[in-house]
């Protein structure tokens, strides 16, 4: 099931998050809309991808750390396989136009997906007029003036926890000890660092690969925020800095992991390959930087999840942090909301940028409306809502009548 959702997680955190909620909450019932909110809030608050952490968390919660393991391998392992197979196609020949037709038609289905999850979301998670203020309030202060992601997660959260009340629950939800969270944090710190600095060591520290190891384990402690917030920064190093490739294809790489299931962060699975092809001078040499990428990226993830997954649960026994995590709950509806309008600029428009001043909303060149983009996401969220047809057939009709538009042009 995980490969399944790993495969059909398009559209970046707010599709992956639609997803996730309609398979394991609505559909099977692994997890309860509280507990699932939960997680969501607690791995909004961590570095690294949140959707791979919820999906991890799942799986933990479900059998332990063999379950997080699982369901966090199988939830990024067919969008890596996938982005692999084309960072070697583009480093071959460059831009491959049906690949780029089929694209075309699931970022219009994904949008209705998106739209979808978000009005199930908030129906469910706003539930006082204070919760419609809170998610106001944040998608306000990301859309339109742009202020950091942790800093408005921080602010909902110092107000919850003003606001929360009342007595902790008497033996229940007790934190693990420290001795069983220093533990956690040695082994998994290990699993992530020791293969690096082997790397390290045997190579040289001026190899690539251990350059490739170094970069991409700073970035996966500062990635608050999602793939976003780091984005221009990684932009900028790996181009400019260390010279691994182009503006251009930066921008190739980039559209190319929005397009492709599993996180968005995998784009550094694109920059690992072209670094280690071209510091390395072979295909196998590509394959390695890309491996090392996607190493130091994710298994800080485990480490995190590992460690604090058990603390989500005590934290909702005590009304103070309880009223942290809710006013959080609120503020990430906004957040989805944020990431969805975002999404769906970037999916009907050619060309959007923010707005100049301290009022800096993302602005689209209304004459740039792709209207056959518009007019299939439409369709698609008729197929998915009125007909029923399910995430699988809605992908595919509106790839493939995107396929055949595209290619007809």
């Amino acid at each position: 099931m995980w490969a399944r959702i790993g495969l059909l997680s398009f559209g970046g955190p707010a599709g992956q998050i639609a997803l996730m909620h309609r398979e394991i909450v609505e559909e099977r019932g692994w997890l309860s809309e509280k507990q699932y909110l939960a997680a969501l809030n607690f791995c909004m608050l961590l570095p690294g991808p949140e959707a791979m952490q919820l999906a991890t968390y799942a799986g933990w919660k479900l059998h332990g750390t063999r379950g997080g393991l699982a369901a966090g391998l199988l939830f990024v392992l067919p969008g890596a396989l996938i982005v692999l197979a084309l960072s070697m196609l583009y480093a071959a020949f460059g831009r491959i136009p049906v690949i780029e037709a089929v694209f075309y038609g699931i970022k219009a289905a994904v949008l209705a997906i998106v739209i979808e999850a978000l009005l199930r979301v908030a129906r469910r998670a706003l539930k006082s007029r204070g919760d419609w203020v809170i998610a106001a309030l944040a998608f306000l202060a990301l859309f339109c003036f742009g202020l950091p992601f942790p800093l408005v997660i921080l602010v909902a959260a110092l107000y919850g926890f003003w606001r929360g009340s009342g007595e902790a629950e008497a033996h229940e939800g007790a934190f693990p000890s420290w001795r069983t969270l220093a533990g956690t944090v040695s082994l998994w710190s290990a699993v992530w660092l020791v293969p690096l600095a082997l790397i390290a060591v045997v190579l040289g520290p001026d190899h690539v690969l251990t350059q490739v190891g170094v970069f991409f384990s700073k970035l996966a402690v500062v990635t608050f925020g999602g793939a976003y917030a780091v984005l221009a920064y990684m932009a900028q190093a790996a181009v400019e800095t260390k010279g691994w490739l182009s503006a251009q294809e930066m921008i190739d790489g980039l559209a190319l992991a929005e397009t492709t299931p599993g996180p968005l962060i995998l784009v550094t699975e694109f920059v690992g390959y072209l670094a280690g092809l071209r510091g390395m001078g072979s295909v196998w040499g590509g394959i390695a930087g890309a491996t090392v990428t996607l190493w130091a990226t994710f298994a800080p993830c485990f480490l995190w999840i590992f460690a604090f997954a058990p603390y989500i649960e005590a934290i909702g026994k005590r009304p103070k942090l309880s009223g942290a995590l809710a006013a959080i709950t609120a503020a990430v509806v906004g957040v989805i909301l944020n990431l969805s309008l975002w999404f769906g600029l970037h999916v009907l428009f050619s060309h959007v940028e923010r707005m100049a001043g301290w009022f800096r909303p993302w602005a689209p060149e209304w004459s740039n409306l792709d209207w056959f983009s518009l007019g299939l996401s439409i369709l698609a969220a008729m197929a998915l809502m009125r007909l029923r047809l399910g995430i699988i057939g809605t992908l595919a009709l509106c790839a493939a009548i995107g396929a055949v538009w595209k290619l007809a042009l």
